[in-house]
């Protein structure tokens, strides 16, 4: 499915969403009347409301990066394995246990990090204004899962196997680094009195120092993500073959959804931004996840040009966080799960401050404030060929 609206702006949209909400258009709309974006907009197929730019949006830029099209969770991705386990072989009770247990060992949500500092070897990389609270909290949080969408799940795949899934990214640094470095592409088009469609939208010259500035710590920052992935699923390794008994992982597949890179498209060397959406390359393998309680998918990418050689990054929202809690009921968000070992609804704790008749559990999570996955995967045929198809067995979130 694509939508070409070249009436709206500077250049066309080409859209995989059928169903994009006012705001959403809007936020493209934005970007095809950005003076640094190149050739197209590219929305994929779970597309909803971001920071400026559309989460589910793709964009390159000549010689410019804009921070807020990367977005705050920079290198937020996903990290799967397969295990030597056959779907029939995982009982109840030790799914139980490798839920109860992965729950115990690995740090997770909002403010929760390790106890003591962690050692890598890439922390000499934090960027220098970076305060003493900034580094302690990198430090503390690395190999933890986080909140909000963030996620561990033991999966059945229609291979036969179990899958491990893991959705996590760069914590408390990628954000400080997303917000310091917006403020300065914010001075910087104030300073020079360049025209942007939206401030969210501030930009910074690639071969400038500040620009230069935003890729070293955003390199850095996707480092900090994979490594944090990388750990968290070595511990739910660790953690399943505690309960199961099966050490035998099949080879791990580790991309992001929230990063610029440079790259060739169109005949131009141009800096691809992807906020919420997977690189989906001829032959590249990727992981598209749906909501908790709803199936997810390995898939390889199938090189399509005209996204940018990219695909969504999951299910996509139809609803807000504080919205699905205020409209979801308790009763249909456990329909929704059921068959599924989780630790139920957490506390609501809100999105800004508390206001008076506000719910008693956040909902903002539950599957029906999602997308319909495979409705997703149909309308980006075009871009992916799924290779497994994931159902969740059990769930942790943050």
């Amino acid at each position: 499915m694509k939508w070409v609206d070249e009436r709206s702006g500077r250049i066309p949209i080409l859209s995989w969403c059928a169903d994009m909400e006012k705001s959403a258009r809007s936020q493209a709309v934005d970007l095809s009347r950005h003076p640094m974006t190149f050739h197209h907009v590219a929305v994929m197929a779970d597309c909803h409301p971001g920071y400026g730019m559309p989460i589910g949006g793709v964009i390159a830029c000549r010689d410019a990066v804009i921070p807020y099209a990367v977005g705050v969770d920079i290198g937020c991705g996903m990290v799967a394995v397969r295990t030597g386990t056959r779907c029939g072989e995982l009982g109840e009770d030790t799914l139980g246990r490798v839920v109860r247990d992965a729950e115990r060992a690995i740090p997770a949500g909002e403010g929760h990090s390790h106890s003591s500092r962690q050692e890598w070897e890439q922390f000499h990389r934090l960027p220098e204004w970076m305060d003493g609270r900034g580094r302690d909290l990198a430090e503390r949080s690395l190999g933890t899962l986080g909140g909000g969408n963030h996620f561990m799940e033991v999966q059945a795949g229609e291979d036969g196997y179990v899958w491990l899934m893991v959705h996590s990214g760069s914590r408390n640094p990628g954000y400080r680094i997303a917000n310091h470095h917006h403020r300065e592409a914010v001075e910087y088009c104030r300073a020079g009195k360049l025209q942007v469609p939206s401030g969210e939208l501030s930009y910074l010259p690639s071969g400038s120092r500040e620009g230069e500035g935003y890729i070293r710590d955003m390199e850095f920052a996707l480092s900090y993500a994979r490594e944090n992935r990388r750990r968290l699923m070595e511990n739910f390794k660790g953690v399943y073959s505690s309960a199961s008994g099966d050490c035998d992982f099949g080879e791990s597949v580790n991309i992001h959804h929230n990063y610029a890179a440079l790259e060739e498209h169109f005949g131009s060397d141009v800096w691809v931004h992807r906020k919420g959406a997977t690189s989906a390359g001829k032959g590249e393998m990727g992981i598209i996840p749906g909501s908790m309680g709803t199936p997810s998918y390995i898939v390889r990418g199938l090189g399509n040009p005209d996204s940018f050689r990219s695909c969504s990054h999951g299910a996509g929202r139809v609803m807000g966080r504080r919205e699905a809690s205020r409209k979801l009921t308790v009763r249909e968000c456990d329909r929704a799960m059921r068959g599924v070992v989780f630790s139920g609804w957490k506390k609501y704790r809100g999105y800004g401050k508390r206001k008076k008749g506000a719910p008693e559990l956040d909902l903002s999570e539950a599957p029906d404030a999602y997308k319909d996955i495979d409705e997703v995967m149909e309308a980006q045929m075009d871009l992916v060929e799924p290779v497994v198809r994931l159902r969740p067995l059990g769930v942790i979130k943050g």
